[in-house]
């Protein structure tokens, strides 16, 4: 039998010299336990999962706001069974569609549902228990309108959120002589009559924490 100090060659620690004085079979039994405790603790050690790395919270997506029908949309208004109610449109520059029976409806600004709705509402007096679908077959940009002293008056389309200052940019900037403190936005409502005027001052509006006013569909802003 090979001696205690052929296995071990360089003992550092207590157990080491413990092992050294050993002899016979009394070795080989801790020699071998020893072995397989530290096997087991390698295994153990590999099999161990790895706990995973916390996962980055990821904000959740905007909602998308829901489309809102704009002048010069075209529809399709469908009522179930009923081919003289169904109908092909298009929204007025006045911001009104016409249909049989319920005549002149304010469509512009409204979503596909709540229009579905009210001519479903004003339908309830003709047909019993009428279904509407409503479907925006065409759509086209919203727009505002500058006018006055502006080196290129007109309509502006809006792609996204427009602010006052931004239309004010597109239109070329202010004439000569432009008044820029008496600045007025007309805001019409869906039935196309005037509802408000708003008073903008330019020079308020270009300091840090000047007001933001964002333009809707139909606005006009005027430039004396």
């Amino acid at each position: 039998m090979l001696k205690a100090s052929h296995l071990l060659q360089e003992p550092r620690n207590d157990v080491c010299r413990e092992l050294m004085s050993m002899r016979g079979p009394r070795f080989v039994r801790h020699l071998a336990l020893g072995l397989a405790l530290s096997a087991g603790a390698t295994v153990a050690s590999a099999q161990t999962p790895a706990t995973p790395p916390a996962e980055s919270a990821v904000p959740a997506a905007a909602p998308v706001p829901e489309y809102r029908i704009s002048r010069g949309d075209k529809l399709r208004i469908e009522v179930y069974k009923d081919e003289y109610l169904s109908q092909s449109v298009q929204v007025r520059p006045d911001g009104r569609i016409t249909l049989p029976l319920i005549g002149d409806l304010a469509a512009s600004g409204l979503t596909a549902v709540q229009l579905r709705d009210r001519i479903g509402t004003s339908l309830k007096e003709y047909v019993s228990n009428p279904v509407v679908t409503v479907i925006v077959v065409e759509a086209t940009d919203p727009v505002v309108y500058v006018m006055g002293e502006v080196n290129n008056p007109g309509s502006i389309p809006i792609r996204g959120p427009l602010t006052v200052l931004q239309a004010l940019a597109v239109a070329g900037g202010f004439k000569e002589f432009a008044d820029t403190n008496g600045i007025r936005i007309l805001r019409r409502g869906p039935d196309g009559t005037r509802v408000e005027t708003i008073r903008f001052h330019y020079k308020d509006a270009i300091k840090d924490d000047g007001q933001v006013i964002y333009l809707r569909e139909g606005d006009t802003v005027v430039v004396p």
